[in-house]
């Protein structure tokens, strides 16, 4: 199964080139998941790819930011901020990562862009 990311450009980049081999989450899914598709969000607002998820690890904040922080692609002040009061911190490892483009709205016509992740059995 697929879910939908909604991730920043900024870390968009970086997930592309390398440099950021995990995506960070307040919370995961429930269902079996293996791949991420990857929403650009504003200005781009484009479907531009998906990842495989290599393992998904869960500890505390700091557990987490130690065993992640060589490819967080992130700060640790930012990380700090966004586990801030969070027990529990998930880190969705990148696979392999596949790239194309796809307008959302010529896909789903009701499209709107999750503030966490949907659920996604689109094929396209």
């Amino acid at each position: 199964m697929k879910v939908l990311l909604s991730i920043k450009p900024k870390f968009v980049e970086s997930i592309i080139k390398g440099n950021k081999k995990y995506e960070y989450r307040k919370a995961i899914f429930k269902k079996n998941v293996d791949t991420v598709v990857i929403y650009k969000t504003t200005p781009f607002c484009k479907i531009i790819g998906e990842f495989e998820i290599d393992g998904i690890l869960y500890d505390t904040p700091e557990n987490i930011w130690q065993i992640t922080q060589e490819f967080a692609g992130i700060t640790q002040d930012y990380f700090d901020k966004y586990f801030y009061n969070r027990k529990i911190a998930y880190a969705i490892k990148i696979g392999n990562i596949k790239q194309y483009e796809l307008e959302p709205k010529d896909i789903i016509k009701q499209f709107k862009a999750p503030q966490s992740f949907m659920y996604w059995d689109v094929e396209h």
